[in-house]
């Protein structure tokens, strides 16, 4: 019993390892047919360990891999935060009110489809500030997943708890923390995590656009001014894997707050 648990468990790990395999297959054949102007895994692995030296580097000139990544995060907690702030209360909102849902619901639908390279120079006509343009766009990109699934999650509350509520005399505020606030927690987070995830995809575009010393800068200058093939896929390696850790982080919140738990 024992023995089929612990296989069962090495399951995961063994389907990454056969996926890691894949690609990297699929990659070196890419190499080895564009003659290596594509670099293969082993000549971004040199790379890579050039990259990551002295990562914290803060030079005028030359900043590390690790000061670049940290530039990324700041700008991308602030826009989801933000956006979070504003977005559960509304998505609360919408979910409790039918009258409000029609009223805000239709122009959620309009603005939700915009393209996020659309929201950067409005936010740059506000702001004036590259910067601030792209934590700007962050900022409204993050907003529909979360208001979207908080609303859901509020009005899916079902009539019996309500009743509950109801029987027992709960006020306004009690009704939220032990019923609203409960039932809709892992909506919420559902919403968070598909709000982060877009967050961080958009931080590479809005980098692009606003310059500065962050990952999506990086990939752009290493792309346009001659650089290093293998620094933008270094650069690419990292983004996905730091996209991972924000996805595993929520998912795991889910999980501790899901009711099957």
């Amino acid at each position: 019993m024992k023995n089929s648990i612990s296989l069962k468990s090495l399951l995961p790990a063994f389907y990454f390892a056969i996926g890691i395999a894949i690609v990297g297959g699929i990659w070196e054949l890419i190499a080895h047919l564009t003659k290596n102007e594509i670099p293969n895994p082993s000549m971004t692995w040199i790379t890579f360990k050039e990259v990551i030296q002295q990562p914290m580097q803060d030079d005028p000139d030359i900043k590390g891999i690790g000061t670049k990544l940290l530039s990324s995060l700041k700008r991308v907690g602030i826009g989801f935060g933000i956006g979070s702030l504003i977005a559960i209360p509304l998505g609360i909102i919408m979910g409790s009110s039918k009258t409000i849902m029609a009223i805000l619901n239709p122009i959620v639908q309009i603005l939700r489809p915009v393209s996020p390279l659309a929201w950067f120079p409005l936010g740059l006509a506000m702001f004036k500030d590259s910067p601030a343009a792209s934590v700007f766009m962050i900022f409204i990109c993050s907003l529909w997943p979360t208001m979207i699934n908080t609303s859901f999650g509020v009005s899916a509350i079902p009539q019996d708890h309500k009743n509950v509520g109801k029987a027992f005399g709960f006020s306004k505020w009690k009704y939220f923390i032990k019923i609203m606030l409960p039932y809709s927690l892992p909506h919420i987070l559902t919403g968070l995590r598909l709000s982060i995830g877009i967050a961080w995809m958009v931080i590479v575009a809005g980098e692009m656009l606003s310059g500065g010393i962050g990952l999506g800068y990086f990939v752009w200058e290493e792309g346009f001014n001659g650089g290093s093939v293998a620094k933008i896929i270094v650069a690419i390696i990292i983004i996905g894997l730091v996209g991972l850790i924000l996805d595993k982080i929520f998912m795991q919140l889910q999980k501790k707050f899901s009711y099957a738990a």
